[in-house]
């Protein structure tokens, strides 16, 4: 797969937004190993030792600062670069904080995704675009059944809805403005990757399992978890990763077949409680334990959710390639590397994805 993500994005002019994030700042360490020029543009990490900072970002990108929901400063990014490519990851990604902040919710992801498509829309060159949104787009009903691409959108908490609402706009503005009929003449392809549960080295996001594990871990504190039987299609951070770079890389070659929604995850039985991942993260880690917060005033997150990931299987040829096991196992080394030598936190990184290229 490098091979071919590599005759793609050698030399291509890469828009990334989110680039400081946690998933960004993956994707953006791939990018320049694949030898692509990449312009990126987020909020600042919120942490000196945030994985932008210990990958050396600024080395990795031109980057600039500023929020999605400035239309004028982003479109003028765009503009100014002149992107092949465009990856949106930019968001408000966390459930639990929609609940505090929902209208800067709505703002950043349903709208801040509509600035990014107006500045593709005033491209004069060819361009394309893999949007990023959550498999938390779709109307829940806690079944046992894999939720397809075409299933029902729909949202519960403010974060679930947003996400559903800027797949809205993508649909639009693609209907409107980039309709695959029509690419001869508007050359703009726009593709939506869904994903989510993604653990990896280098989230420090708070309410998040792994995160909030390792914090609790170095600091020899008990974990506190919540709803520990809630079932979740966990997956390592290369996987979708790796999963949106194939889709940009096959809009870019058949920009009529590809300019839809392809869902990333777990094969379908590779899923697990939240209290037996915990269980697993403590065994990899060699010690610890964790009890569970039994308070009632907990917001509503999903009991049971996973994606039917066949399509992209069979039209994109992408597989997972690391089991729930392992992708824990992966993650918890990055982190036990980060707290015992973390000057070499790069090279171990870097070590990490040509490992996954080579399953």
């Amino acid at each position: 797969m490098w091979t071919q993500l590599k005759s793609v994005y050698n030399g291509k002019r890469i828009f990334l937004t989110g680039h400081t994030g946690f998933k960004g700042s993956w994707l953006l360490k791939i990018f320049s190993m694949l030898g692509a020029e990449v312009k990126g543009y987020a909020l600042a990490p919120e942490n000196n030792f945030d994985l932008y900072y210990l990958l050396n970002g600024d080395n990795l990108c031109n980057s600039v600062i500023a929020d999605v929901r400035d239309r004028t400063t982003l479109t003028t990014a765009i503009i100014e670069f002149q992107p092949d490519f465009i990856f949106h990851l930019a968001a408000q990604p966390l459930v639990r904080l929609s609940y505090q902040i929902p209208a800067e919710t709505f703002e950043v992801n349903a709208i801040g995704t509509a600035n990014i498509l107006d500045g593709i829309r005033l491209l004069t060159k060819p361009c394309y675009a893999v949007l990023i949104t959550t498999d938390k787009v779709y109307h829940n009903n806690e079944w046992v059944y894999p939720y397809r691409e075409t299933d029902k959108l729909g949202g519960y908490d403010p974060y679930s809805a947003s996400k559903a609402c800027t797949e809205l706009i993508i649909d639009s503005y693609r209907n409107s403005f980039f309709n695959t009929k029509q690419f001869s003449e508007h050359q703009k392809a726009i593709a939506v990757g869904r994903a989510g549960n993604v653990i990896g080295g280098g989230d420090w996001a708070k309410d998040r399992l792994i995160p909030d594990i390792v914090r609790a871990l170095s600091k020899n504190k008990k974990i506190e978890i919540r709803n520990p039987l809630a079932i979740r299609p966990w997956q390592h951070v290369l996987e979708p990763l790796s999963g949106y770079l194939l889709l940009g890389a096959k809009l870019y070659k058949e920009p009529n077949q590809f300019g839809q929604a392809y869902n990333f995850g777990p094969h379908f039985d590779d899923a697990l409680p939240v209290n037996q991942m915990a269980d697993i993260a403590l065994n990899f880690w060699g010690s610890g334990e964790y009890f569970v917060n039994q308070t009632n005033d907990q917001p509503h997150e999903a009991g049971l959710l996973k994606l039917d990931i066949s399509k992209a299987l069979s039209e994109l040829g992408w597989t997972p390639k690391l089991n729930a096991h392992k992708a824990i196992s992966n993650t918890i080394q990055w982190y036990k590397q980060y707290f015992s030598n973390q000057p070499d936190i790069i090279n171990f990184t870097e070590n990490q994805i040509r490992d996954f290229i080579n399953e």
